[in-house]
């Protein structure tokens, strides 16, 4: 079954969330520690060091995702919305090992757990090459298979985390309105995300 079942593993316990406050209202994460340790702590060390404070949901797609996490939606009319992430050659820890972001800002690829990209859950978005991923991510509003790393096919996106509570803010958010280039007509920010 490719469904997840990360509801009924012990490891869950252990799980750090995240809290997610944004304009539309609040949402919480749990993130794959466990599974994605360096997908999963990239994220951490973004949302502590306050980079994603501030930005926008960038592009959202009714009953598909929104994505979000690149710093230049801080102008969420921005035309370069979609292009950036984190600095490069900046690292953060995992399982005390030091992780190296390339010149670009783009970590590994994780491409070791085979949830799928349910409802929900939290995907790194990436250009399509490989080790392309660095700060975007989007969470899946319906079941999106055919964007898992293991089935056949181009797309390759790893899961490293799912919403643990306020998917009903995560489904206001998808289904505002949004221009020509999929970005929300009125601006979705993320005022802040604070690790739990």
């Amino acid at each position: 079954s490719t469904q997840s079942t990360w509801e009924s593993e012990p490891a869950a316990m252990a799980r750090p969330r995240a809290l997610c406050h944004t304009t539309l209202g609040d949402f919480t994460v749990e993130l794959f520690t466990d599974k994605t340790p360096i997908t999963a702590s990239n994220f951490i060390d973004l949302a502590r060091s306050g980079f994603y404070n501030g930005l926008h949901f960038h592009r959202v797609i009714a009953d598909f995702m929104n994505q979000f996490g690149c710093p230049h939606s801080r102008d969420p009319r921005s035309a370069r919305a979609g292009t950036g992430g984190p600095a490069g050659n900046s690292s953060f820890q995992v399982g005390g090992r030091t992780v190296t972001r390339d010149r670009e800002g783009n970590i590994p690829d994780e491409f070791v757990d085979r949830t799928s990209n349910t409802p929900g859950t939290l995907s790194m978005a990436n250009t399509g090459a490989p080790n392309s991923g660095g700060s975007q991510f989007f969470i899946n509003t319906v079941h999106n298979d055919f964007l898992d790393w293991f089935t056949p096919g181009e797309s390759r996106h790893p899961v490293f985390g799912q919403v643990v509570a306020g998917m009903d803010i995560v489904n206001r958010i998808n289904h505002t309105a949004v221009d020509a280039n999929d970005a929300p007509r009125t601006p979705v920010q993320m005022i802040s995300i604070t690790i739990q």
